[in-house]
């Protein structure tokens, strides 16, 4: 597959050149959370092709953003891993990820996809650290069949896919309440205060989780400026 150029010596276009592409930029948002299987990709990227997911992430190889790596015992099966350079696009995909909360979503469109474990980016993304100064905690999400924890320690925060070990509190519900927490349609005391969700351990950490994240409000691009 030839790789398309804008053939401009600037350094967004030469970004652009490398992962502007379509789904590129996605294999990357789902690599930045730790090594993935091919089978994995697949599931997460509903409408992306099998023959297109190989020539993706050959190119994303080819250019040195991924490499080939084996998953740790118990698994031990072959995966993709970003490179140095690779997981340097984070800070660029969670800048995308807060202007699109702020200019892009909007409700959720029939028939969209939605995985709870895309929420471990969001958290990130969302993060205040000035409101998480002095917070230790461990917090574990249980939603759905996927589970993913956040660990906040003095103004960082640190996501990833999987169960924490021994989280100070515990988050459970279903992917369809989780997607109307996401989407700011509702607070997770109300729907823990309803029986939709239920949460356990630290009473004073839970109470923080609340604080510790800010959304971008919704804005309108169309909005003529004053």
């Amino acid at each position: 597959m030839d790789q398309r150029t804008y053939n401009q010596y600037c350094a967004t276009a030469r970004t652009l050149d490398l992962v502007g592409e379509r789904w590129t930029l996605l294999l990357v948002r789902e690599l930045l959370t730790g090594p993935k299987r091919f089978g994995d990709l697949r599931k997460s990227l509903r409408g992306l092709g099998t023959g297109l997911l190989a020539a993706r992430m050959k190119h994303l190889e080819r250019e040195g953003l991924a490499h080939k790596v084996t998953l740790p015992p118990p698994a031990r099966t072959p995966a993709y891993a970003l490179t140095e350079a690779g997981r340097e696009l984070g800070p660029a995909v969670l800048a995308l990820a807060r202007w699109g909360t702020k200019w892009a979503m909007g409700g959720r469109r029939e028939g969209e996809a939605f995985h709870p474990g895309w929420a471990v980016l969001a958290m990130e993304a969302f993060f205040d650290p000035d409101a998480a100064a002095g917070v230790r905690a461990v917090y574990e999400f249980r939603v759905g069949d996927e589970v993913f924890h956040v660990r906040v320690a003095d103004g960082a925060v640190d996501a990833d896919h999987g169960p924490a070990h021994q989280p100070d509190a515990v988050v459970e519900t279903t992917e369809d309440v989780f997607a109307d927490l996401a989407d700011g349609r509702s607070s997770l005391a109300d729907r823990i205060a309803s029986g939709d969700a239920t949460a356990s351990g630290d009473r004073g950490a839970l109470r923080l989780l609340g604080t510790l994240f800010r959304r971008p409000r919704p804005a309108s691009r169309h909005r003529q400026d004053a």
